[in-house]
This record gives structure tokens, C-alpha cells and sequence, in this order.
């Protein structure tokens, strides 16, 4: 795994695109301060740039980094919750701008996976997560049924997890308010 998070982290620090296994489905990844990263992501998935992804996080630490006020309940639901959850938060702060929702809001997930959780560690600032597929198209759930349009149009495809048969779901998502209100996106 070392040599892999090297290339990886090398490629995230040039501004690339990567594809990489994530605590949910396999991932399209980049720096997600890098507006020029973000938007090649948004043209390889043929996505409108007002569709907003999530970022991954290695730790709760990072969260008011990114977030101008993390709603008291978001750490209970961190803490707590045994599946991964992508968690909307208002007021999203020092990402790239087409990253960010109209309404200014992010998703963000502390990822608990090794890789993604050391690249992320060890990059220093929150990645890209959305799902390896076309928009439009079903998200696949292993490596071996990502498109090959994906794979040609990445800068770098990581070298772990690939022959995994596990099936991979995606996360739940919420949207938290900082007065308390929650809204379920997707169980």
C-alpha cells in the first residue's frame, strides 16, 4: 500500500484526478481546494458544475477548518453512527468554489477506511469523493464495473483494493442546520 498512497498523494499535490477506494464505493478524487482539479472531475463525470460533490476527511479535528460552525449534533452523529455518513454542513469555508453548493453548504465524511483515511492523513486537506461513474449512470460497486471512460481519464488509478468482491454501497447523507434541523437525503 505504501508505494500506491505515494503515487497517489503525488498526484493530489499536482492538481490530478485519481480513482481510489473509499469506506463506501470507489471514488473520483482530487484536491478539493484545487478549482481547477474539481472542475476536470465535474467534465470526466459529465456533471453539471451545480451539482455538488462531498469531501472525505481523516478526522473530526479538520471539520472547523472547512465549516464555519459544526452543529453540536454533528459530533454525536460522528461518534455514533456504525456506517459511513456524509454529513451536509452550511457555511462551507476554505474549499474550491465550484465545490461548494448555491447554497452554501458541503458534504463532508470522515472516512474510518485505511487508504482513503492515510491519504487523506497524510495530504493534510480534505479530497474529493464522488461516486466513479458517468453522471446519470448507475454508481458501480466494485472495481471491476467502473467504465473504462473513468479509468482512461484519471491521472492515476490506485493499485489497492481492485480485485475486492465485496459489494460497496454508497453513504447515508443528512443535512444539518446550525439551529438543529436535520433533513435525511439518503438512507
Amino acid at each position: 500500500m505504501t508505494e500506491t498512497l505515494k503515487k497517489a498523494l503525488e498526484v493530489l499535490r499536482q492538481g490530478g484526478v485519481i480513482l481510489y477506494p473509499t469506506d463506501t464505493i470507489w471514488g473520483i478524487g482530487c484536491d478539493a481546494t484545487n478549482e481547477k482539479a474539481v472542475q476536470r472531475i465535474y467534465e470526466i463525470k459529465q456533471r453539471a458544475n451545480t451539482k455538488a460533490m462531498l469531501v472525505l476527511m481523516d478526522s473530526t479535528a479538520k471539520l472547523q477548518g472547512y465549516v464555519q460552525e459544526v452543529p453540536a449534533l454533528a459530533w454525536d452523529l460522528i461518534e455514533l453512527n456504525e456506517k459511513p455518513l456524509t454529513i451536509i454542513y452550511p457555511h462551507a469555508k476554505n474549499l474550491a468554489a465550484n465545490l461548494i453548493a448555491d447554497d452554501g453548504s458541503i458534504g463532508i465524511r470522515i472516512t474510518r477506511e485505511q487508504f482513503s483515511k492515510c491519504l487523506c492523513e497524510q495530504f493534510r486537506k480534505p479530497i474529493v469523493s464522488t461516486s466513479a461513474n458517468i453522471s446519470g449512470q448507475i454508481s458501480p460497486k466494485s472495481f471491476c464495473e467502473i467504465d473504462e471512460n473513468i479509468k482512461n481519464c484519471v491521472d492515476y488509478i490506485v493499485e489497492y483494493r481492485q480485485n475486492e468482491t465485496i459489494i460497496a454501497t454508497a453513504s447515508s447523507i443528512i443535512k444539518l442546520e446550525v439551529n438543529g434541523e436535520i433533513k435525511i437525503i439518503r438512507e
